[in-house]
């Protein structure tokens, strides 16, 4: 079950920063860290780079607020993460 969650409170830099730790990181470690999963539907991109938008997402409202939030806590899919990031200026694609 999803909840409601300020999305207003993460910025762009957030997104970056959650960014550049997936890629510091790689993806085995950064989804056992932080407890998301591989993308099956869409794929944020930038810069030449694939990144899975929910995880991002999630780990970057962390980074704004201090909150973890689980997988199921939000939708990642068109009416969650996607339009949340591309609200934020990014670009996720349906792979």
């Amino acid at each position: 079950m999803t909840r409601s969650i300020a999305w207003d409170r993460v910025s762009p830099a957030d997104v970056e920063r959650a960014m550049r730790e997936y890629d510091k990181l790689g993806p085995e470690r950064f989804f056992a860290a932080h407890g998301f999963a591989p993308t099956t539907t869409y794929t944020l991109v930038r810069g030449g780079r694939s990144y899975p938008p929910k995880a991002m997402l999630g780990v970057a409202y962390e980074f704004a607020t201090g909150e973890r939030l689980a997988s199921g806590d939000f939708e990642g899919g068109k009416a969650g993460a996607v339009t949340v990031l591309g609200r934020l200026g990014f670009t996720v694609e349906h792979v």
